[in-house]
């Protein structure tokens, strides 16, 4: 029989290390939160969708018609975050986030199915609350979004498409409001850069997270997945010296964009760069960059930075990329800083198994919202 008196091996628990643990300061937190648009929506579900059948034991969170984030795998096609869905763009400065679509991949030079990245990232947005254990931060609660749709884009047309989309994001940013872009390739961080430039009294930094440095002038004779960096930092004050790119590297990387990236001054890390210096010290590395001198910083996550093994769903996969943790992590870090707006890009769907590259976007613009909430960036309205 086994000896379950080992006097002297295991002492009591240590109490204020107890109090110290994150899971315990999250406990602490959550305790704090309000929950009355919860408790609201709850109300207007038993008004609206009727009362639930006499068998149903919850009578004030469950409704015959579902109309609550409870039963994530139901309902129409979702909004971001069951985020309240926009029609009348006009109203758009009534809210402190905006999420819409840019649904291009006429800018994918390999494979192609990004044009269905928003859908995906919003399909699986479903899973999710808007509680974030962490951070003790409820979205739903204390930030006031939206989502506005995608962009009407012309797949027969890349620059016409550069064009809607420059034009949505300056409507959005001109309203007074943080933009959340849903991808598409990456060839829309130049056209995002375009509408987001004009309403900043300043230079605007740039953090990239990519495995590819995406700064060539033309692929093929247009402007396409791998050149936006290179015509965004043409923009007056979006210099290329506040470019970082994170993430570089592999066998992936074209000379040309290569070549620009150098002569323009602008800074690359290494997935060795981020290991040997860590996480954190990465991204302090990058925020210095990026804020050097400027009033801004707009930060662009293309999924291709993290590992294919993590994230098949995309159009350049490249092995030996960044891991989950480590990218979500230094974009949350990089978000306490403060943000002008932020892009996910090329999650492609069709490759995508079991929704792993759809989740990780949709969990990178979460973790953002969250810390900017957390930081007081953003959540001040309500």
């Amino acid at each position: 029989m086994a000896d379950t008196n080992r006097p002297g091996r295991v002492g009591p628990p240590d109490e204020e290390a107890l109090k110290q643990l994150r899971g315990s300061r999250a406990f602490r937190m959550e305790a704090t939160l309000p929950s009355e648009v919860d408790e609201a929506e709850d109300a207007r579900a038993q008004e609206k969708a009727l009362p639930p059948a006499d068998s149903i034991e919850d009578r004030k969170s469950i409704s015959t018609f579902a109309r609550t984030e409870q039963q994530h795998f139901s309902g129409l096609p979702g909004t971001f975050l069951r985020f309240p869905y926009l029609e009348d763009v006009s109203r758009v400065g009534e809210y402190e986030v905006a999420v819409l679509g840019a649904p291009i991949d006429s800018g994918d030079t390999y494979r192609t199915g990004s044009r269905f990245g928003p859908q995906a990232i919003r399909r699986i947005s479903q899973l999710y609350g808007t509680y974030y254990f962490e951070l003790g931060v409820d979205l739903k609660e204390q930030l006031k979004a939206c989502d506005l749709g995608d962009v009407f884009v012309m797949p027969a047309n890349i620059e016409k498409s550069f064009d809607q989309v420059a034009k949505a994001v300056d409507h959005v940013v001109g309203a007074g409001t943080f933009p959340v872009i849903l991808g598409g390739d990456h060839s829309v961080g130049y056209p995002a850069i375009r509408g987001i430039a004009p309403h900043v009294e300043g230079n605007v930094g740039i953090i990239h997270l990519d495995r590819h440095v995406d700064s060539q002038e033309r692929d093929m004779d247009e402007r396409m997945h791998d050149t936006p960096w290179f015509h965004a930092t043409n923009i007056e004050n979006a210099p290329p010296k506040n470019l970082v790119q994170v993430g570089i590297g592999g066998w992936q990387d074209p000379r040309p964009g290569v070549q620009v990236s150098r002569e323009r001054g602008m800074t690359a890390m290494t997935v060795g760069d981020v290991e040997d210096l860590g996480v954190q010290r990465a991204a302090e590395l990058a925020l210095e960059v990026a804020w050097d001198g400027t009033e801004a910083v707009y930060l662009s996550f293309d999924v291709d930075s993290v590992d294919p093994g993590f994230a098949p769903g995309t159009g350049w996969p490249e092995p030996g990329g960044l891991y989950p943790r480590e990218v979500l992590e230094f974009m949350r870090l990089v978000a306490r800083e403060g943000l002008v707006g932020m892009e996910v890009v090329e999650v492609m769907p069709p490759y995508d198994h079991a929704d792993q590259t759809a989740l990780l976007a949709m969990r990178a613009v979460a973790d953002v919202l969250g810390v900017l909430v957390a930081e007081g960036h953003l959540g001040r309205r309500r």
